[in-house]
């Protein structure tokens, strides 16, 4: 998870850098605005990842340089057989997309299902069982 999180971790780096250039001499907002949601959206990956090994203790074998092949055999992680909840995400983002052209209303609406999505994506497997809500 270390080097995930550096990776995305220069990515940030590189996008504000490159945002920084581009806002002086663009006169455009359009690439701004997207330098800009590309930085945060990188930095929020690269922040997740560094928690994730915070929280690891630094404990996947990967991240070790004296780490044997053998250490990376077994289970990796709990891999949900089937969910409803990337359908609904996809839903509510479409219905948020369609609320930017059309009606206000439909952003709000497309929001709620996108963060019930959202919500239930996150919440699902808490207890790391087979199931349940």
């Amino acid at each position: 998870m270390r080097a995930e999180g550096w990776l995305f971790a220069v990515m940030t780096a590189f996008f504000a850098v490159t945002g920084v250039i581009y806002g002086f001499w663009a006169r455009e907002p359009a690439g701004k605005a997207i330098l800009t949601v590309a930085f945060l959206m990188s930095g929020l990956v690269a922040l997740f990842w560094f928690v994730q090994h915070q929280r690891s203790g630094g404990g996947r074998a990967q991240d070790r340089k004296d780490a044997e092949i053998a250490e990376t055999t077994g289970a990796l992680g709990l891999f949900p057989a089937r969910s409803g909840y990337p359908v609904l995400a996809a839903a509510g983002l479409a219905v948020f997309a369609l609320g930017l052209v059309f009606a206000r209303w439909l952003i709000i609406c497309g929001a709620v299902v996108l963060a019930l999505a959202v919500f239930g994506f996150i919440f699902q497997y808490r207890d790391h069982g087979d199931g349940g809500a």
